[in-house]
């Protein structure tokens, strides 16, 4: 084991450092941006160009996954395949489903790394309070509305660092992992409550209820809902860790394999000098350019993988996603957003801290932390922006937490 996870990592320090990076303290915006094209995709070159952006490069790391998870990829490589007619994952064990590197003579390749990107690990649990939204009118700079939430994710399945492991007793219906969102500010939505419930089979749809607090009932949501403004946000639920939808409702190409600069950051060392809105002793970090909707954190050169998502429905409001997905982590760092006539959309930014240079509850969880993120409605010049405290592996979340019946015992 200790052979491959050497190669393994070799093998991404060597892709990642592979292309000749900018300096870190350089500084990229409206007058220096022809000098880094190479470096970032259009969506964002478009941004600094028209100055709504900057970016500062920092130094480079390496952000290693969980080395749990790393021996579960090895145990169980070339395991996993896929049904080449329905798309589906057969005989998954654990692990990365696909760790071999995408190749584009590989028909499966868009395939695979959407699998990848839905079982990388991500924590068995997570906690994140307080989780802060801003709505923003990027031309007036204005946040119009602050909502706060308590969120919370759970593994049901493929679980590797709290017990029981590697599934939870009691899931009937093998769902695989759960989202649960409760408003907490302002009081016209205080208790509404988000439940979503991903399941193991990929061909089943999804079971979304939302408790609205105002009508006191819970309500299930139909699938074409998920793909409505969350609250009147930018955001969709199909949005949520990235994509969070079926892997089947779309149709997935891999486009290739770039060296481009993405938002990974060292939060400890970001916050210590600057004024920051804080929870306790955490501070949040801030956001910059138009309206202060971008994550105000370094940028450093990762090798991601880009990944194309076609909607197979003709009434989906998007046109295409693109993922940029960290041929480390597995994650997706960044997403862009096309209407149906093709034009740009919206551009998601997802700003992650190395685990070690968070809370002190995340050392060592080989997971990269969630911290800033905004979606950026171009078109409409508006953003939504998170500011997020977020635990891994919290043994305080709990199965009972994401029961229909739990959110209508929360909303009394």
């Amino acid at each position: 084991m200790k052979l491959f996870l050497m190669f393994f990592f070799t093998v991404l320090s060597l892709s990642v450092n592979a292309a000749k990076s900018p300096a870190p303290g350089t500084l990229i915006n409206q007058q220096n941006i022809a000098q880094f094209t190479a470096y970032l995709d259009k969506p964002i070159i478009d941004l600094v160009t028209k100055g709504h952006l900057s970016v500062m490069v920092g130094e480079h790391f390496d952000a290693p996954p969980n080395t749990r998870f790393l021996a579960l990829t090895e145990k169980n490589q070339r395991v996993a395949s896929i049904d080449p007619n329905s798309g589906q994952l057969i005989n998954f064990q654990g692990g990365l489903p696909f760790p071999e590197e995408p190749t584009q003579v590989d028909p499966l390749a868009g395939l695979k790394l959407a699998w990848n990107m839905r079982y990388a690990y991500g924590g068995d649990t997570s906690l994140v309070d307080p989780f802060i939204w801003d709505y923003i009118d990027m031309t007036k700079g204005k946040v119009e509305r602050t909502l706060s939430f308590v969120g919370k994710t759970l593994r049901y399945k493929h679980r590797i660092s709290i017990q029981p492991t590697p599934n939870l007793p009691n899931n009937p219906a093998s769902i695989f992992n759960a989202i649960y969102l409760q408003a907490k500010e302002p009081f016209d939505i205080k208790n509404t409550q988000l439940l979503v419930h991903r399941l193991e089979d990929d061909s089943a749809r999804e079971r979304t209820w939302l408790y609205l607090s105002v009508q006191r009932r819970v309500r299930r949501l139909p699938a074409g809902q998920t793909t409505d403004a969350f609250l009147g946000s930018d955001i969709m639920i199909e949005d949520f860790l990235g994509y969070n939808g079926r892997i089947n409702d779309m149709r997935w190409r891999y486009l290739g394999t770039q060296h481009l600069l993405a938002p990974l950051y060292k939060h400890n060392t970001t916050v210590s000098n600057i004024e920051s809105e804080h929870s306790g002793d955490y501070k949040f970090g801030t956001f910059h350019g138009q309206g202060n909707c971008f994550p105000n954190v370094p940028w450093q050169v990762r090798k991601l993988y880009v990944l194309e998502a076609k909607p197979i429905t003709t009434n989906h409001p998007l046109s295409k996603r693109i993922f940029y997905i960290d041929a480390q982590t597995h994650t997706p760092i960044a997403g862009r957003h096309y209407d149906r006539n093709n034009k740009i959309w919206r551009v998601g930014i997802s700003a992650f801290s190395h685990p070690d240079e968070h809370l002190k509850q995340n050392k060592g969880a080989g997971v990269v932390i969630p911290s800033l993120i905004s979606m950026v409605d171009v078109a409409a010049q508006h953003c939504t922006t998170l500011k997020m405290k977020t635990i891994i592996n919290d043994r305080s979340v709990k199965q009972k937490h994401f029961t229909v019946q739990s959110l209508r015992t929360k909303g009394k």
